[in-house]
C-alpha cells in the first residue's frame, strides 16, 4: 500500500472557470483582498491539505473587456497568507527568464523563514512574447534557450540557498561570537548566463532549502524537472499517459542519481463537484451559459495556433493544421500535448473537447464519489503521487473538495486525517536536503 497522497489547491483567480466571477461567489475585484486568499487557504488547511499554488506571469494575460485580470505578485500576497495560517505549505511562480538569481533566491528563502518552512518555488519560463515585452525584448527567448537559463538558474539558487551550513551560526552573546566564518561559503560562481559572487544574506531556512516545484512536460521540462525538482504539476489527461509519465519521470530521476521516491508527480485535476451527476453538470451548463460556447472555443483555438473562426465546432481538430508539439514555441507543449492526445484518442470534436479541458487540465464533472474514485485510481495505479486540484469556482469549490472529497478519501485510506509534520517537505514526505558545502567539506577529510 502506498502512502498517503499529498494534494495541492490551485487558486486561479476566482476559479478554474473563466466564468466564475460572474456567479457572484464574492466581489468582483476579491482577487485583490488578501482575505479572499487567507480564506481559501484556512478551508484547504482544515481538510490538511498540502499546499495551495498560485500561478502567475509578468504579464497582462486575458480579455480585459469580459473578465478581471492581473494577479498580485505571489510571494507577497503568500507572505501574508502564511502569517495566517499553520501547517498549509504556501507555493508561489516566479520566472527563472525574468528574474535574477540573487534576488530571487533571497526572495524565497525570507519566505521559508517568515512561513516556518512551508514555502516552495514553482520555476516557470514563460513562454509569450507578452512577457518578453515587459522586459526589453521584442520575442521571449526560444525554448532551449529558456530551459538552459532555467537550469543555470536553479542550480544557482540552490548554491546559494546552502551557503551557510545548517550549524554555522554560534550566537553566543556572552563570548561575542555569531558564526563559524569558514562554514559560510562564496560561490564564485560564473556561467553561461550568470555570475554571482554570493554567499546569500540570510542563513539557511527552515527547509534547508524552499521545495522546488516544475510544471513543464516538454522535453526540455523533464529533464529540468528530474533533476532538480521536488515536486512536478503535470497535465496528463488520461491514465496511460499518466503512467507513462510517471514511468518516465522516475526513471529520469534515477538517471541523476537521485532517490525515485523524492520526486513527486502530482497531475493537475480540474473539479465541478454537485451532491448528483445531474447537479454537477447544471453547476457546469450555468457557468458555460455565462462564459459563452465561444468562450470555450477559443481555449482550444489559443492552444493549438488556429483561430477560434477557422475551427468547425462539430468537426476534429484540422489535424493537418497541427504541427509537431515541440515545433511550439508560443504557450505550454506540456498543455498542447496532453490536449492533442485526448482529442486523437477519443475521436472528439472541437466543441467536445472544449467541454473536457479546462486550463488545459483533465476535467471531471460529477459526485464527490466520482473525483475520489478517480484520484484513489490514479494514486493506487502508480500514475501519481498526489494531485493539484483547481475548483470550479472559489470559495465553494474548495469548500465541497474538503467537506465531501477528503473525508472519502480518508476512509479509504489514501489520505491523512492529520498534519504529522510542520513543513511542505514533511507534508510531501521529502528528506532534508543537507547543504553541498557541508557535504564536500566532510568529503576532503
Amino acid at each position: 500500500m502506498k502512502k498517503h497522497m499529498s494534494i495541492g489547491m490551485n487558486i486561479l483567480g476566482f476559479g478554474a472557470h473563466a466564468a466564475a466571477w460572474r456567479v457572484g461567489e464574492v466581489p468582483a475585484d476579491a482577487y485583490l483582498d488578501v482575505e479572499y486568499y487567507r480564506n481559501i487557504a484556512r478551508i484547504a488547511e482544515r481538510g490538511c491539505l498540502d499546499a495551495i499554488f498560485l500561478a502567475d506571469g509578468p504579464a497582462l494575460v486575458g480579455d480585459v473587456a469580459t473578465q478581471p485580470v492581473g494577479r498580485l505578485e505571489p510571494t507577497i500576497l503568500l507572505t501574508a497568507v502564511a502569517l495566517a495560517t499553520q501547517h498549509i505549505g504556501v507555493i508561489a511562480t516566479a520566472s527563472s527568464t525574468y528574474n535574477d538569481p540573487y534576488n530571487l533566491a533571497r526572495r524565497f528563502a525570507s519566505l521559508d523563514h517568515i512561513s516556518a518552512g512551508r514555502a516552495a518555488w514553482n520555476v516557470v519560463t514563460n513562454a509569450t512574447d507578452a512577457a518578453a515585452q515587459n522586459f526589453g525584448l521584442t520575442n521571449q527567448l526560444q525554448h532551449a534557450q529558456r530551459y538552459a537559463r532555467a537550469e543555470e538558474f536553479i542550480e544557482i539558487a540552490c548554491k546559494l540557498w546552502d551557503s551557510w551550513e545548517d550549524d554555522a551560526i554560534i550566537g553566543d552573546a556572552g563570548s561575542g561570537r555569531y558564526a563559524h566564518p569558514d562554514k559560510i561559503h562564496s560561490q564564485d560562481f560564473v556561467g553561461q548566463h550568470f555570475s554571482i559572487k554570493g554567499p546569500l544574506n540570510l542563513p539557511r531556512s527552515p527547509q534547508g532549502r524552499p521545495v522546488l516545484v516544475q510544471a513543464g512536460s516538454s522535453e526540455g521540462g523533464k529533464a529540468l524537472g528530474s533533476r532538480y525538482a521536488d515536486a512536478i504539476f503535470t497535465t496528463q489527461t488520461s491514465l496511460e499517459d499518466g503512467l507513462h509519465f510517471y514511468r518516465d519521470m522516475k526513471q529520469r530521476a534515477a538517471h541523476w542519481g537521485r532517490n525515485p521516491e523524492h520526486l513527486k508527480i502530482m497531475p493537475g485535476l480540474s473539479t465541478v463537484i454537485g451532491s448528483s451527476e445531474a447537479e454537477a453538470h447544471a453547476r457546469f451548463d450555468q457557468l458555460n451559459a455565462y462564459h459563452g460556447e465561444h468562450g470555450l472555443i477559443q481555449q482550444v483555438a489559443a492552444r493549438v495556433g488556429i483561430p477560434a473562426e477557422e475551427l468547425e465546432l462539430d468537426a476534429p481538430l484540422p489535424w493537418a493544421r497541427i504541427g509537431e508539439v515541440g515545433t511550439y514555441e508560443q504557450g505550454s507543449q506540456g498543455f498542447l500535448e496532453a490536449q492533442l492526445n485526448l482529442a486523437r484518442r477519443e475521436g472528439l470534436t472541437v466543441r467536445e473537447l472544449s467541454r473536457r479541458i479546462l486550463v488545459g487540465h483533465r476535467l471531471l464533472v460529477g459526485t464527490p464519489e466520482q473525483v475520489a474514485d478517480t484520484l484513489e485510481h490514479w494514486f493506487l495505479a502508480g500514475a501519481a503521487d498526489g494531485f493539484n486540484i483547481m475548483p470550479d469556482m472559489f470559495p465553494s469549490g474548495v469548500e465541497v473538495f474538503v467537506d465531501e472529497v477528503v473525508p472519502l478519501l480518508r476512509k479509504r485510506g489514501v489520505f491523512r486525517h492529520e498534519y504529522s509534520g510542520s513543513t511542505l517537505r514533511e507534508h510531501l514526505g521529502l528528506p532534508y536536503p543537507q547543504s553541498q558545502y557541508a557535504r564536500s567539506r566532510h568529503e576532503t577529510h
